[in-house]
Order: C-alpha cells, then sequence, then structure tokens
C-alpha cells in the first residue's frame, strides 16, 4: 500500500474501512510529517497531538466494532479561524486568547462523520491578505517553492495538502481565500454557496461573504470533505437546498456553453493579467473544447456597485472580527482596517440591498452560458516576503494586482471551484475558476472532474525540501 501521505482522503477513508491501515497509525504518521516540516512550512497554528492521537484511538474502537461514517479515523486540519473545543481561535492574531467551550458547526459535523482533527492551520491576521504572514506565526511557505507565498487567507490549509500533510483541509472564503491559495498550490479548492457549509457560531461571517470549503488534490476527495462538512444549525441566515456533491463526480454534464472571461472586475489600482497565468487559462479552455464543450470569449459585466457592496462589508467585518478578540496584538494595517471599517458602518446597509441587483446583473451571463471560466489569480504566487513591512496602500496595490478576480463571486454568493492550469515556466502553480450561478456545486464538480481526467494535476507533487536538514 502507498504510504499514508501519499493517500488522498477518499483512499484513506477506505484504507481504514478495510483495515489496512489504523486511525493511530495515519493520525501518527501525519503528526510526525507536521512536526518535521514546521520550522520549514510552519503551516500549522496549533497542533492537537495528545487530543489528535486519542480521538483516532477511539476511531480504531469504532472501526474494529464494525461502525462505518464516511470519514472515520482520517486526519484532517482546519483553519484558524474555526472554532474547536479545548483550543483558541487566534484568526492570524497575536494575544492570549481563552480555549473554546464549544465546537464551530462544521467541526461538529466532520466530528460525526468520523474525521480527526490533527491541528489548526495559519491564516493571516482576520483573513484580509492573499498571503499568510503575521509577527503572531511568521511565515508560511509555498510547497513549490520556499521563496513563495502559498497565498491567502487560507495558506495553512493549502500548504498542508500540498506538501501532503494531510489528505484535506477546510478553509474560509471571503474574496478568494480558498480559490487562491488552491490556485497557488495545484489544489482543487471548492468555494460553495452561502449557507453551505455552516459559519456558525456566526449566523454569517463578514456579513455574506464568507463561506467555508474545502482544499483537496482531487476533485473526488473536494466534494467527498465538502459533503461532510455541510449543512445548517438552526441559527444560521442561510440555508441553501441540501444537496450531494459528490454524486457530481464523474457524472456527464453534457455539452455545456461556456464564457471564458479574462476581464478584470473594477478596481482602484492598476492591475494586469499576466501573460503565462492567461496561457495557462487558455489551455485549461482548450481542454474544454476536446471533452466537447462550446468556450466562447464573453466578459462577465461586473461594475463598479459591485466594489461599493464588497468593501463596506469586508471592512466593517474586519473590525467586528477585530472586536471579538480579548485584547489582540496587530498590524497597523489591521487597526487602519479596523477604522475603514467603523467609518462605512453606515453604508452597510445599502450594500446589503444592492445584491438582488448585482445577481441579476452579473447572472444576465447564464441567459448565454451555463458557466463562466476565468482566472483564479492575475499573478503566478507572489514573494513570501513582498508584503512585509509596507503601507496600507502599498498593500492594497499589492493584493489588487495579485487577485483582483475572485471576490465578486463572494459579493454574490454563488458557488466556484479552482482547478489547477498548470505551471509558469519557472514550476509556479497558477489556477483557473470554474463559476456558477446559485448552488450550482454539482455541475461544477462535475466539470472539474472531467478536467482532472484528462489534466491529472494529482500527479505532479512538489519536492520535499522542507523535510531535508539545514
Amino acid at each position: 500500500m502507498a504510504s499514508v501521505n501519499e493517500l488522498g482522503l477518499a483512499e484513506l477513508a477506505a484504507a481504514l474501512a478495510a483495515g489496512t491501515v489504523t486511525s493511530t497509525e495515519a493520525t501518527g504518521a501525519v503528526l510526525d510529517r507536521i512536526e518535521a516540516s514546521q520550522a520549514g512550512l510552519n503551516a500549522f497554528r496549533i497542533v492537537r497531538r495528545a487530543q489528535a492521537l486519542a480521538e483516532a484511538a477511539e476511531a480504531d474502537r469504532k472501526l474494529a466494532a464494525g461502525e462505518r461514517t464516511p470519514l472515520l479515523g482520517v486526519p484532517l486540519a482546519i483553519k484558524d479561524d474555526t472554532d474547536i473545543v479545548g483550543a483558541p481561535t487566534a484568526f492570524g492574531c497575536g494575544g492570549d486568547f481563552p480555549a473554546k467551550t464549544e465546537d464551530a458547526e462544521s467541526v461538529r459535523r466532520l466530528r460525526a462523520a468520523g474525521a480527526v482533527i490533527v491541528g489548526k492551520t495559519n491564516t493571516c491576521e482576520l483573513g484580509q491578505l492573499p498571503f499568510t504572514s503575521g509577527d503572531a506565526f511568521g511565515h508560511t511557505r509555498n510547497p513549490w517553492n520556499a521563496d513563495r507565498t502559498p497565498g491567502g487567507s487560507s495558506g495553512g490549509s493549502a500548504a498542508a495538502v500540498a506538501a501532503g500533510l494531510v489528505p484535506a483541509a477546510l478553509g474560509s472564503d471571503g474574496a478568494g481565500s480558498v480559490r487562491i491559495p488552491s490556485a497557488w498550490n495545484n489544489l482543487v479548492g471548492i468555494k460553495p454557496q452561502r449557507g453551505r457549509i455552516s459559519t456558525w457560531p456566526l449566523p454569517e461571517a463578514f456579513y455574506g461573504l464568507t463561506v467555508n470549503g474545502p482544499l483537496a488534490r482531487t476533485v473526488a476527495d473536494a466534494a467527498l470533505l465538502l459533503d461532510a462538512a455541510s449543512g445548517p444549525h438552526a441559527g444560521d441566515l442561510h440555508t441553501p437546498p441540501a444537496l450531494r456533491v459528490s454524486d457530481a463526480v464523474g457524472r456527464d454534464p453534457g455539452r455545456l456553453r461556456i464564457a471564458l472571461s479574462l476581464r478584470i472586475p473594477f478596481t482602484a489600482t492598476k492591475t494586469a493579467l499576466d501573460r503565462e497565468v492567461e496561457a495557462r487559462v487558455h489551455a485549461v479552455a482548450g481542454t474544454l473544447r476536446r471533452l466537447g464543450h462550446e468556450v466562447t470569449i464573453a466578459d462577465v459585466h461586473y461594475g463598479v456597485l459591485m466594489g461599493a457592496s464588497f468593501l463596506p462589508r469586508s471592512m466593517v467585518g474586519i473590525n467586528e472580527a477585530l472586536k471579538r478578540l480579548p485584547d489582540p496584538t496587530v498590524d497597523p494595517r489591521t487597526d487602519h482596517n479596523a477604522l475603514v471599517g467603523r467609518i462605512l458602518a453606515p453604508a452597510l446597509f445599502a450594500a446589503r440591498k444592492a445584491e438582488p441587483l448585482l445577481r441579476k446583473r452579473t447572472g444576465q451571463i447564464f441567459d448565454e452560458f451555463d458557466l463562466v471560466l476565468a482566472p483564479t489569480t492575475a499573478t503566478p504566487p507572489p514573494g513570501v516576503h513582498e508584503i512585509d513591512g509596507i503601507g496600507s496602500w502599498a498593500t492594497d496595490e499589492l493584493i489588487t494586482a495579485s487577485c483582483p478576480y475572485t471576490w465578486p463571486w463572494n459579493v454574490l454568493g454563488w458557488p466556484a471551484v479552482n482547478v489547477p492550469a498548470g505551471f509558469t515556466a519557472t514550476g509556479l502553480p497558477v489556477g483557473a475558476q470554474l463559476m456558477g450561478p446559485e448552488s450550482t456545486e454539482p455541475l461544477l464538480v462535475s466539470v472539474a472532474a472531467q478536467l482532472e481526467s484528462e489534466l491529472k494535476w494529482y500527479e505532479h507533487r512538489p519536492a520535499e525540501w522542507w523535510n531535508q536538514p539545514a
């Protein structure tokens, strides 16, 4: 049998159910790999060694007794914006925070599916950046290149999965924070329909911008984790009709009309699509054509109002997330954004009222097309230190230049899937996103699985520099 780190989520779940490996063995191997990688990759904020091994032993007892649940005994990671009993939720910030006394609803559901949570992955302060770094924990690095960021804000989850530390991980996406690090780590990342995975104990996160979503090496693994984590809490504001995404893996979606949209949504700073990224997205479009789909260059019309809806929700959300932490230590740029949030609070009502109009206007693309294909990012992953020590405006310029494509779908609340689109000439991963209207995760997943069957991105793994002696 392949070593535990080479197995995907579904493969490891099957091996555990078949008894060819125990949860204690699998979890111990994962914990050892995390420990060995931490000095180099720095993917984890918290490692739950004792608790995870105890949970694995309990999973082994259930497996031996014949009990079966979808993820029974499988070691997974969650992002450090998600509550788990007995650990603090720092959300990338510095400070001494109390341990949580209840699991987030997503964690409760993962536990009900049998998963063993080995730890919490690093994220930037309050999920604001497509970088994963901060004074509280240092820099998380990209497994494909130690000098590059893994992206953010779910960069710790992406690094952990790409490096084979865990078979899959949960992240969150408020402006691309699952899709961006997935693109920059050769992973599948699903931003589901708003409410598909509960954000409880928050009825909604960042005024509906942020959703939880899976990162994995294959479409089937991402879909399996999405299904396991999905489902509402009674207090959720958004409860889309239930669906099972895994059933769409391998399903023929039929011949689709797909819009290839390279237009960058309105930004206040200079942006341009990198030529290598553009070429890789065109190559994905070519693969879709070979699969029988009709792919036509046609731009989504986002409009200025999209940004006017996004900004108050994100900035007010930052201010409120900061206030929920007792006496945090944060970067001056975080304090600045929280101040902007306090200033923009009066615009929040209008920002939310604009949503139906934005859905109607942007959704006109789906009168002619079934799906949209677009770049996930405008550039390959930037240098890991490019975000360090610069001011708020320079930070905005940097993150907008790198990642202008993903945030509108957070405003709309609709699903999107990052698929690996290949590598630059210097070996850096880039991605493309498939985007659909409301609750189209099954269609997106079926097309992503078609692409995977042709492109076989899961066969490419980074060289393990992080385990080499200094």
